[in-house]
């Protein structure tokens, strides 16, 4: 019962770092419908910026701030120059993204250099608790933690908030709000910066997990995004949020029992999903859904 519970603890924590990495990709991909591959690269370059913020201020918060600041920027520079010009055209943003994540991965060796960065976890987050013979590592927790908040804050703007409102119905019917007197293109922009800071915080915090950053795990953790978002439901917060946790748990149990499926768990689970429940585990009305 004790294995159960650490694996269960450690699947929970794995899972709530994929919904981190998954949340913002569910703004952008599930409600306004851009296949954004470039958003490993946002990830990586949380991850990067967040290492680097660490060094010079040695504060985590600051790090963690300086992550999202640099994904806000970066979300910009992506929607203004990358997505723009394509809305409305897949093909072409599967194309323009992905060449633009390339671009974002060598950017990193340039700015950061090519060697892989070690990161820090904070002295007040390290360590581990102990209930019976179950073991609560502290970082861990924490990622649950806000993991949950992200969850819950997200899901309340985006269901009471008069901003969720008008974003939801934008994706409905564009023209409508536009009448309206609302600049659509300029809350899309909003939705676009904020899906990448979310990308950009899920790297910061991946960071200290991992221990280490590397250029290449932008693309590593970007197709693992997708697969979630697909498996959730496209433009579904809690489903994003359930498939992340059904990927984590699914990983650590099968690591641990079976560690010859645990790179293959993943693509099973998606392939059954979709096998099943073609529109996702959560069925969401939206541009996805057109």
């Amino acid at each position: 019962m004790d294995l159960f519970l650490n694996l269960a603890i450690n699947g929970i924590s794995t899972g709530m770092l994929i919904f981190l990495i998954a949340a913002g990709l569910t703004l952008i991909f599930g409600l306004m419908d851009v296949l954004n591959f470039a958003h490993g690269g946002l990830f990586a370059w949380g991850a990067y910026s967040a290492v680097w913020f660490y060094a010079i201020s040695d504060s985590f918060i600051i790090s963690i701030l300086g992550a999202v600041l640099t994904g806000l920027v970066l979300g910009l520079i992506t929607e203004y120059l990358i997505v723009r010009p394509v809305y409305g055209n897949h093909i072409q943003q599967i194309l323009i993204t992905l060449g633009f994540m390339l671009v974002l991965t060598e950017m990193l060796k340039v700015v950061f250099g090519p060697d892989i960065k070690a990161a820090t976890t904070p002295e007040y987050l390290s360590g581990s608790w102990f209930i019976g013979d179950v073991t609560i590592i502290k970082y861990r927790a924490f990622i649950i933690a806000v993991g949950l908040l992200v969850f819950l804050v997200m899901w309340a703007i985006l269901k009471f908030t008069k901003v969720g409102l008008i974003v939801r119905a934008g994706v409905m019917n564009k023209e409508m709000i536009q009448a309206l007197g609302i600049n659509i293109k300029l809350v899309f922009v909003g939705v676009f910066m904020v899906g990448s800071a979310m990308a950009a915080l899920g790297g910061a915090l991946f960071a200290p997990s991992s221990g280490v950053v590397y250029a290449e795990m932008g693309l590593e953790f970007g197709i693992f995004a997708f697969i979630v978002v697909i498996i959730g439901g496209m433009g579904s917060f809690p489903g994003s949020l359930m498939a992340a946790l059904l990927v984590g748990l699914s990983n650590t149990f099968t690591a641990y029992y079976f560690p010859a499926l645990s790179m293959a768990v993943t693509m099973i689970l998606m392939f059954l999903v979709l096998m099943f429940r073609p529109q996702g585990l959560f069925n969401v009305s939206g541009v996805a859904n057109k």
